[in-house]
């Protein structure tokens, strides 16, 4: 599908399934594109009935870049974050809420169910809670309320990884070690899959500094536990036990923040979903959307 305009900046959009069926809309993660969204898993969606909508958040893939904008400085970002100061970022996680909401808008959506996975569960959230109208339920999954805690070890291990190798082998290099470090112990690594997704990913574009400017927007971003608690909208929180990047523990908290919300542990899952775990978040999502429509 070509782009959209939305928010005014182009949005690259891709759907699949009948536009007649129940729109899900897909928010992926930090620095990921929409390819991430796997096209088994969407397929496997869609022919449970619905109409799957996944895109590019800005600064990534094929949506526009920010590149006018500054490399942030991420340890002043994060030191007047922590002190209350609000850092002065290219955008906020609020603009990411109204580029979902924009894309609804150009397909002639009214409202969706919304599946959010780490960043993309955070801009879930803030949709919800600034476009409560456009969303029919919540699936916020691999991520947090606030601002995310996870292992020191690992965030330091992705920290000092090369980001912006001059040779394709070198890009393609770092996406398959960042898919290592951030995955479970419970379900065995598809390293073909993983050099798949990982030489997709580096020709399709690649962008480390918009990966930073989305950090910063993370960062930072208020803590929503006090405007999740005001939701009044279906809402299913999955995370995995093995998750080291965002612990499970930020997951509980968010499922502890909205009224009503389910909570689903998935046993040995890191930070990713593998195809393994795909029949539990399937049926997660499929039982969602029906208590959505009880």
């Amino acid at each position: 599908m070509p782009q959209v305009e939305a928010n005014g900046i182009s949005i690259e959009v891709e759907t699949t399934g009948d536009p007649t069926d129940p729109a899900v809309i897909l928010i992926m993660g930090l620095g990921f594109q929409l390819i991430h969204w796997t096209d088994g898993l969407v397929n496997q969606l869609a022919a449970r009935g619905f109409h799957v909508i996944r895109f590019d958040n800005r600064d990534v893939g094929l949506s526009t870049w920010f590149d006018d904008e500054p490399d942030p400085n991420m340890a002043t970002v994060w030191l007047r974050s922590k002190f209350g100061i609000r850092p002065k970022v290219a955008y906020t996680l609020s603009d990411m809420a109204d580029d979902t909401a924009g894309v609804l808008d150009a397909l002639g959506i009214e409202a969706a169910h919304v599946v959010g996975v780490s960043m993309g569960g955070m801009i879930a959230q803030r949709l919800a809670i600034e476009h409560p109208d456009r969303v029919l339920s919540l699936c916020s999954s691999m991520s947090s309320p606030g601002q995310p805690v996870g292992s020191v070890s690992l965030t330091m291990k992705l920290m000092r990884m090369e980001q912006d190798p001059d040779s394709r082998e070198g890009r393609i290099g770092v996406g398959m070690e960042t898919f290592r470090l951030i995955a479970g112990n419970g379900f065995d690594l598809d390293e073909d899959h993983l050099l798949e997704m990982a030489t997709a990913a580096a020709d399709r574009a690649w962008h480390p500094v918009g990966t930073n400017r989305q950090m910063a927007a993370i960062m930072a971003d208020d803590d929503r536990v006090p405007a999740l608690a005001g939701l009044n909208v279906p809402t299913t929180v999955i995370h995995g036990t093995d998750d080291r990047l965002i612990l499970p523990k930020c997951g509980r908290r968010t499922a502890d923040a909205v009224p009503g919300a389910e909570l689903v542990l998935i046993d040995g899952m890191g930070h990713e979903w593998p195809e393994g775990t795909w029949p539990q978040i399937l049926d997660s999502i499929t039982d969602l959307v029906e208590r959505t429509a009880s």
